[in-house]
């Protein structure tokens, strides 16, 4: 009876080892254990391998663990009959091994495991690995039942994560305190970045400031001055007429002090559509060593133009230097309200006021000329959306500011 007894403690304490490897080997970060495999632990490279052949561990895990408490149940059996007879014995050993397993080989062991996955997967990996080689053949054989299976029931074709479930991770990690919110941010805006097209972050044309090759050095030189860029489109009399990009070192040395022609020095001029990925765009300017594109329209017109540090921005934010004005296309007034740039996104604007929505037009400027059928003027309002929108600011062709005012219901 005493040699029974031990039976089924040792028989608890193995299936309580398998549910725990189990456990840990299907709820690790297999991040974390790459990391630590490539620093030089030699265990987290024995749990890599093995994750490598999940099936096979997964089948010794389930075989040791259904054989242990198959043995339990037995022993349990003989016990009990033992003790109580053969009209009662069987029940009772039913019941007791039931509750025991349920609470010693299984809920237990799995609940310690899942607190520290990782390492108790290190821990149980050499001895795993013993009996996954002695389970060869065992393996083997359920290898083949697994191909008969998938042959009779078709997979669901493609399990890789999609961007949306990966952004679903992202917050996840965020929320759970692994990465900050700037980190978070910047995973999103590195994920997004290949979705872009130029057209979502061009200067439109009529901001462009530009040169013209018929202009003095005094008057190009007024213009580097008062615009404060270092580079400046060059044109031959009309802006959809630009062949390339004046440098501002090269326009004093080369120019005002090297006495050449503004033609001899200019840099060709990159064009992209306003259509073009701004990745594609990216490794582009990255190639050509330069930091201007010309966008340019389905007529070969000059739409606008784009910069490296544009497409640089949609990644980490807005990038401000010494010379520059900060502003913000959103300001979030006192009474709630909202004062709105004419150029702000209109996709950005109703993201940031919790409506997503797409447009055919990109700016907000765009969508009140949409909306309003006309040229928007200073005081023209609306109330679309579930929002009251005011011009506040007009130039005559364009809005270059609203008020936004959330209505009532």
């Amino acid at each position: 009876m005493e040699t029974t007894l031990m039976i089924i403690v040792g028989c608890m304490i193995i299936s309580a080892f398998f549910s725990a490897s189990e456990m840990s080997f299907s709820s690790l970060n297999k991040v974390r254990i790459k990391s630590m495999a490539e620093q030089g632990n030699s265990k987290a490279r024995l749990v890599l391998n093995m994750l490598e052949n999940y099936d096979d561990l997964l089948s010794t895990i389930l075989v040791g663990n259904n054989v242990v408490n198959i043995l339990c149940s037995s022993m349990a059996t003989v016990l009990f009959i033992a003790l109580l007879g053969e009209a009662q014995g069987p029940g009772v050993a039913t019941i007791v091994v039931t509750i025991v397993v349920l609470i010693f080989g299984e809920i237990s062991p799995k609940s310690i495991a899942k607190e520290s996955p990782e390492k108790f997967a290190m821990l149980t990996a050499p001895i795993l690995n013993a009996l996954v080689k002695i389970f060869v053949p065992i393996n083997w054989l359920f290898g083949l039942w697994k191909k008969l299976l998938s042959k009779i029931i078709k997979s669901g074709g493609d399990q890789a994560v999609t961007e949306a479930e990966l952004l679903t991770y992202i917050d996840e990690v965020e929320q759970g305190g692994t990465i900050d919110a700037q980190e978070g941010s910047l995973i999103r805006s590195a994920i997004g970045f290949t979705d872009l097209e130029v057209q979502d972050i061009f200067t439109p044309r009529i901001e462009i400031v530009s040169i013209s090759t018929e202009m003095t050095n005094e008057e190009i030189e007024n213009v580097f001055l008062e615009s404060g860029y270092s580079r400046l489109p060059v044109h031959n009399g009309d802006v959809d007429q630009i062949s390339g990009i004046l440098y501002q070192k090269d326009f004093y040395r080369l120019v005002v002090h090297g006495k050449k022609n503004i033609e001899d020095v200019v840099w060709p001029a990159i064009f992209a559509s306003k259509h073009k990925k701004i990745g594609d765009l990216l490794k582009e300017l990255q190639q050509a060593k330069q930091h201007i594109a010309i966008v340019i329209d389905e007529f070969g017109c000059t739409a606008g133009l784009v910069t490296m540090e544009d497409i640089l921005e949609e990644i980490v934010g807005d990038i401000w230097d010494e010379y520059d004005t900060v502003s913000d296309d959103i300001q979030t007034l006192e009474d709630g309200s909202y004062q709105v740039s004419g150029t702000c996104n209109v996709e950005e604007l109703f993201e940031f006021l919790g409506k997503k929505r797409e447009f055919d037009m990109i700016t907000v400027n765009g969508w009140m000329m949409d909306v309003l059928g006309k040229v928007p003027a200073a005081g023209d309002s609306i109330q679309v959306e579930g929002l009251n929108v005011t011009v506040t600011r007009s130039n005559g062709r364009r809005a270059e500011s609203v008020h936004i005012e959330i209505a009532e219901e």
